[in-house]
C-alpha cells in the first residue's frame, strides 16, 4: 500500500475571504434516510438557538450513519440554502478526508462546547 501524498496547497487568498465563512459547532440530533438516494441522509442539527436541516452524502461512507447522532461537529452555516435531490440543505458539514478520497471523519471539538459556538 502506498503512503498518502498530500494534495498541493491551493492558491493564496486574502484573510478577508476567511472572515466571510461562518463555521459553527452543531449537535447532530437526528440522522434521517433520504429515500431513493444511495448516498444522501438528512441531518437535523441544533445550533443552540435554532435547528437546521443539512443534507450530506454519507450512506456509502458509514455502515450506520445514525452512529453520529448526539455528536458535535463543525458546519458551515452561511451558505445559501440549496436543494439536493428535492431536499433543502441549510449548510454544509465540514468533514475531513472526502476531498482526498479518504473515508471522511467528522471535524469535532476536543471537548464539549455550547452548540452554535463559532470556529476561527
Amino acid at each position: 500500500m502506498s503512503a498518502y501524498q498530500p494534495a498541493p496547497i491551493k492558491p493564496l487568498i486574502p484573510f478577508s475571504v476567511v472572515e466571510q465563512i461562518d463555521a459553527r459547532v452543531g449537535r447532530i440530533e437526528k440522522v434521517e434516510d433520504i429515500a431513493d438516494s444511495e448516498k444522501l441522509v438528512r441531518l437535523r442539527v441544533n445550533f443552540g438557538d435554532h435547528i437546521r436541516s443539512i443534507v450530506v452524502g454519507m450512506k456509502k461512507e458509514r455502515e450506520n450513519p445514525g452512529e453520529i447522532e448526539g455528536r458535535q461537529a463543525l458546519f458551515i452555516v452561511n451558505l445559501e440554502p440549496r436543494r439536493i435531490r428535492g431536499e433543502l440543505s441549510e449548510g454544509m458539514l465540514f468533514d475531513i478526508g472526502y476531498a482526498d478520497g479518504i473515508t471522511p471523519v467528522l471535524a469535532v471539538p476536543e471537548a464539549q462546547v455550547p452548540d452554535g459556538v463559532r470556529a476561527g
